[in-house]
C-alpha cells in the first residue's frame, strides 16, 4: 500500500517497498520467536532444536514430492494432452529438473539478502516465496482453457520453487552434526534428513486418499489441487519453527563468529572449490538413487501397467516407514564405521542394486515390493549421512555458503535429471538401461570418496 504525504510536505517519503513489508513481517515473527526463547531463560533443549530442523525440511521435502507426484498422474494429462502419455510424462519431468538448475541461482539471491537484511528475512521470504509459488501451482488451468500458456506459468512456478528452496538454507544440518560429540556426529547428521521420507509419506498418503476415493473426473478437475493447498500451511509452521531456532544464542553466537556467515559465491569456488567439488560428488549415488525409488517407478508404473496408482502410491507409503528407520540406522552405523566408510559401502550397494533391481518392477506385485522395500532401505542408510560429508573440512569462514554449495550441485548433478534419464532409457532400451544412471552415480561417489580421502577433505 502507498504511504499517503500531505501536500505541503517539504520532504520526500520512500513508498515502501515489498521487502520493507516482508522485513516488517519477520521481524514480527523473529519477536514473537525470542519471547518464546526467553521464557525457556533465553536457550533452546536440543531436543526443541531437532524437531525443528526435522519440521523445517519435512516442508520442503513435502513440497517436492507434492510436485513430483503431480508430474506423474496429472501434469501430463493437464498440461500436455497434445502429446502421448510418455511424451507428456518426459516434458513434465524436464520442468521437474529446472527446480533443481535454478537452486545456484537462489543460493547467490539468497545469500545477498541474508548479508543485507539478514538470516530471519532471508528465512521469511523464502519460505513465503515456496509455499506461495507451491500454492499457485494448484491454481494451475488446463491446456483446454489457456493453451501451451499452462506449461508457461508451470515452468516459472516449478523455477520460483527451485530459487525459494535454495533460499531455505539455513545451515542447521552441518551445525548440528559438527556440534555434536565426536561418537555422536552420525546420529545428528541424519536428523535433518528424516524430512524426506516425512514429507513423502505425507504427500503419498494425501495423493492415494484423493486417487482412490474420488472420480478420475473430480480428480482432475479439483482433488489434485488440495495436496498444493496444504504445502502453504506446513510452510508457515516450518518458519516459525526454524526461527526459533536462528534467534537463539547459540546460534546467533556461531553467526556472529563466522561459523554460519553466508560469503560470496565466486569468493568460496576460488578459495575453496575442491571441497566444493567434492562434496557434490559423494553423495550422488544416494541422490541419484533418491529418484529412482521414488518418482521413476511410479512413473513407469502408471504409464506401462495396469495397476492403479493410488494402491502404488500405498506402496510408497510403506517404503517412507522403511526409509525413515534405514536413516536413523545410518546413524548409528556411521558412528560406529566412520561416515566415508558408509557411504562407500552403500555406494557399491547400489551398483549392485542398479544391476538387476530396476528389472524388478516388471515382475508383477511381488517384484514391485521387494525393489520398492529394498531400494528404500538402501537409500535411507545412504542418503541418512549424504548430508553435509565434507562440512567440516571448509574453513569456517566458508563453511555456511560451501555447504549450500555442495547441496545444490550435488541434487543437480545426482537428482535433477534421474526421472527423466530413467525414463528415456527405460522406455527405450528396457528397464535394465535404467540402472545405468544408478550405475554412473555409485561411480561417481566412489571417485569422489576417494579423491576426498587422498585429500583429507572426507570426515571418517
Amino acid at each position: 500500500m502507498w504511504e499517503k504525504v500531505p501536500f505541503f510536505a517539504t520532504r520526500r517519503v520512500r513508498a515502501p517497498t515489498a521487502m520493507d513489508d516482508m522485513t516488517h513481517t519477520e521481524a514480527s515473527a523473529e519477536r514473537d520467536a525470542r519471547l518464546i526463547n526467553a521464557r525457556h531463560h533465553g536457550d533452546v533443549r536440543s531436543g526443541d532444536i531437532a524437531i525443528g530442523v526435522i519440521i523445517g525440511r519435512t516442508s520442503e521435502f513435502f513440497d517436492f514430492f507434492v510436485y513430483a507426484i503431480a508430474s506423474v498422474i496429472v501434469f501430463p494429462r493437464l498440461v500436455f494432452p497434445f502429446v502421448d502419455p510418455v511424451t507428456g510424462t518426459l516434458y513434465s519431468f524436464a520442468i521437474f529438473a529446472l527446480a533443481f538448475a535454478a537452486r545456484p541461482l537462489g543460493t547467490s539471491i539468497f545469500n545477498a539478502i541474508d548479508r543485507t537484511y539478514g538470516r530471519s528475512a532471508k528465512l521469511t521470504l523464502a519460505l513465503f516465496m515456496l509455499g506461495t509459488s507451491t500454492v499457485a501451482i494448484g491454481f494451475l488451468p488446463s491446456y483446454e482453457r489457456i493453451g501451451l500458456w499452462a506449461a508457461v506459468v508451470l515452468t516459472t512456478l516449478r523455477v520460483l520453487q527451485g530459487i525459494a528452496v535454495a533460499g531455505t538454507w539455513d545451515g542447521l544440518a552441518p551445525l548440528l552434526a559438527l556440534n555434536a560429540p565426536k561418537e555422536k556426529r552420525g546420529w545428528y547428521a541424519m536428523i535433518p534428513q528424516l524430512g524426506a521420507p516425512i514429507g513423502l509419506l505425507v504427500a503419498s498418503l494425501l495423493f492415494a486418499f484423493f486417487v482412490g476415493n474420488l472420480s478420475a473426473a473430480d480428480f482432475y478437475d479439483w482433488g489434485w489441487r488440495y495436496p498444493f493447498f496444504v504445502a502453504f500451511a506446513i510452510n508457515v509452521v516450518a518458519l516459525f519453527a526454524r526461527l526459533r531456532i536462528v534467534v537463539t544464542p547459540e546460534y546467533t553466537r556461531l553467526y556472529d563468529e563466522r561459523e554460519l556467515k553466508p560469503v560470496r559465491i565466486r569468493e568460496t569456488l576460488r578459495a575453496q572449490g575442491r571441497t566444493v567439488l567434492a562434496g557434490a560428488f559423494a553423495p550422488l549415488a544416494s541422490f541419484a538413487l533418491f529418484h529412482m525409488v521414488t518418482v521413476f517407478p511410479l512413473s513407469w508404473v502408471f504409464l506401462y501397467t495396469r495397476e492403479a496408482p493410488s494402491r502404488f502410491l500405498l506402496l510408497e507409503s510403506a517404503g517412507a516407514v522403511v526409509f525413515t528407520i534405514a536413516i536413523m540406522v545410518s546413524g548409528n552405523l556411521s558412528d560406529r564405521f566412520g561416515r566415508a566408510r558408509l557411504l562407500q559401502v552403500c555406494a557399491v550397494a547400489i551398483a549392485v542394486f542398479s544391476g538387476f533391481a530396476p528389472q524388478l518392477l516388471d515382475a508383477g506385485l511381488a517384484g514391485e515390493a521387494f525393489f520398492m522395500l529394498s531400494g528404500f532401505a538402501l537409500l535411507g542408510l545412504s542418503f541418512g549421512q549424504s548430508s553435509g560429508a565434507v562440512a567440516s573440512n571448509f574453513q569456517p569462514h566458508y563453511r555456511y555458503t560451501g555447504s549450500a554449495l555442495t547441496s545444490d550441485l550435488a541434487w543437480i548433478f545426482g537428482a535433477g535429471l534421474a526421472p527423466l534419464a530413467g525414463l528415456v532409457l527405460a522406455s527405450q532400451f528396457g528397464l535394465l538401461a535404467a540402472g545405468a544412471y544408478l550405475l554412473s552415480g555409485a561411480i561417481c561417489t566412489l571417485v569422489a570418496l576417494r579423491f576426498a580421502s587422498r585429500r583429507n577433505d572426507m570426515e571418517v
